[in-house]
């Protein structure tokens, strides 16, 4: 079930991507914006429709706010393949926006994606005013230096810190690069029904990190060609990373402690939780 239901969100995502661009100047910088927004898991966008699901809301209004993430989440992988940042040439298995275009475009294609989430989650279409206001306070809170681009500054910072990350740092700097966007997508459910948030927060919170453990086991184990980027590049650039505090195996036991929790915390919903059950035991198990 739960592929089949990723697999249909990816394809009402890209529905959605491409009715909402398509009202847009045929420009550089918006055809970049549809090239960075193609292909990849779409988990993202997957938990907001999933959540949405949970609280009876109906899709064409989880849409927005789906693909509001989606867009914010494709804007931080064109920003972090940049030469300044990561200096990555292959993205799912095409070259990056900046190989493909110039460094220029790619800046700004990540700045329009950016903006384009918040004028998504900002539609009538999502819901009341309050309703809009908390998807905008809270995504920016997500995406900024209390959330995502924290962690990034921290992951950068760490590459030339004279000694390494412990555990608790590196715990705290996923939390904010990874994990800060799938607790927004996963509670989004619960915001547009103006419900409590509490049970999926902390299923998200314990997937997230689940899913930053599997990366980094990854990025020892896996395939470049399955994976469509470069591996091993931090094991290169000397980067702390669970492997290489926990050991392989820890991590591994670690990451699955975590989607237990995960499952766990899912508990108040019952079975109407299966699928996101199902999509906490995929982020170990994924070869991508």
């Amino acid at each position: 079930m739960f592929q089949q239901r990723l697999n249909e969100a990816s394809q009402q995502l890209q529905t959605h991507f491409d009715l909402v661009l398509s009202s847009f100047d045929r420009l550089p910088v918006v055809q970049g914006m549809g090239y960075a927004t193609e292909g990849g898991k779409r988990l993202r966008g997957f938990l907001v429709l999933e959540s949405a699901r949970l609280h009876g809301i109906d899709p064409t209004r989880a849409i927005w706010p789906a693909t509001a993430i989606e867009a914010l989440h494709a804007y931080s992988l064109v920003h972090d393949d940049l030469p300044c940042m990561d200096d990555d040439d292959l993205r799912r298995g095409r070259p990056t926006v900046h190989v493909k275009w110039d460094e220029a475009t790619a800046v700004l294609v990540g700045d329009a994606l950016q903006t384009l989430a918040f004028e998504l989650v900002s539609r009538p279409e999502c819901g009341v005013a309050e309703v809009r206001a908390d998807l905008v306070q809270t995504l920016a809170r997500a995406s900024g230096a209390q959330g995502m681009v924290m962690g990034q500054a921290l992951d950068m910072a760490a590459e030339t810190a004279t000694s390494a990350l412990n555990i608790r740092q590196i715990t705290a700097l996923q939390a904010g690069k990874t994990g800060a966007l799938i607790e927004w997508s996963t509670c989004t459910g619960a915001r547009l029904a103006q419900d409590d948030p509490r049970s999926l927060s902390l299923y998200a919170k314990a997937l997230g990190l689940a899913f930053q453990i599997a990366d980094d086991i990854l990025d020892i184990e896996g395939d470049a060609a399955k994976a469509g980027k470069r591996l091993q590049k931090d094991i290169e650039a000397g980067k702390a990373t669970f492997v290489s505090i926990l050991g392989l195996e820890r991590a591994k036991s670690r990451a699955q402690e975590l989607v237990e929790q995960a499952c766990d915390a899912l508990s108040p919903y019952g079975v109407e939780a299966a699928t996101l059950q199902e999509a906490a035991r995929f982020v170990i198990s994924r070869d991508r």
